[in-house]
């Protein structure tokens, strides 16, 4: 469902983002109807990043920790999109939500390494993931969508932004599995495919 303030936020980002000289690939892969979009994660401002390049036609809906829900804030990023997580905990309550939002047709953003990288993390290790975004997608039923994101930690440069979507990761032949095996399987494939994504566009 749309809101009058996200609409106001994509009309303001416009010549924001001609500053910030982002470029989106792969908006084509993004299929219509209920999805959870998987990324890498390097700052605050990614979710702005990656739903700009697909408004107006979709609204991405993304879990906030609950510490950003505070008087004033709390409003802006519900109108925003947010909603609620408690981090550290098996929030079932966020969890449900983001199963029935997707199911309801929008735009699930889900970050599976689960807080903002820290310098230098992306060379000496692969963050962990978690599991979450691939349950979430195959208990909704829906295609799990795999995005990378670069630029968003060097907003003080000006850009540039550059956002990149993958077709969906396979999940059909998981039938099979127990859920947590399957998902955790998702979710190797997932990562696998951010990383190449993201090395693709740290190359262009």
């Amino acid at each position: 469902m749309w809101t009058p303030f996200y609409w106001f936020i994509g009309v303001i980002s416009w010549p924001v983002m001609l500053i910030f000289r982002l470029r989106a690939h792969g908006r084509e892969h993004v299929p219509p109807g209920g999805i959870v979009l998987a990324s890498n994660h390097v700052s605050n401002f990614d979710p702005w990043a990656l739903g700009f390049p697909l408004w107006p036609h979709r609204r991405l809906r993304w879990m906030a920790k609950s510490e950003l829900f505070k008087p004033v804030l709390k409003t802006i990023l519900r109108r925003g999109g947010a909603f609620q997580v408690r981090r550290g905990r098996n929030d079932r309550v966020a969890i449900e939500t983001a199963i029935e939002l997707a199911r309801g047709g929008d735009v699930v953003v889900m970050f599976p390494e689960g807080t903002r990288r820290q310098k230098g993390l992306r060379k000496r290790r692969r963050p962990e993931a978690h599991s979450g975004a691939a349950r979430i997608a195959i208990t909704a039923g829906v295609p799990l969508v795999p995005a990378a994101i670069v630029g968003t930690d060097r907003l003080s440069r000006l850009g540039p932004l550059r956002v990149i979507y993958g077709t969906p990761i396979q999940t059909e032949d998981l039938d099979g599995h127990d859920h947590g095996t399957a998902a955790q399987i998702a979710t190797d494939r997932l990562m696998a495919r951010i990383a190449e994504l993201e090395s693709e566009l740290r190359s262009r």
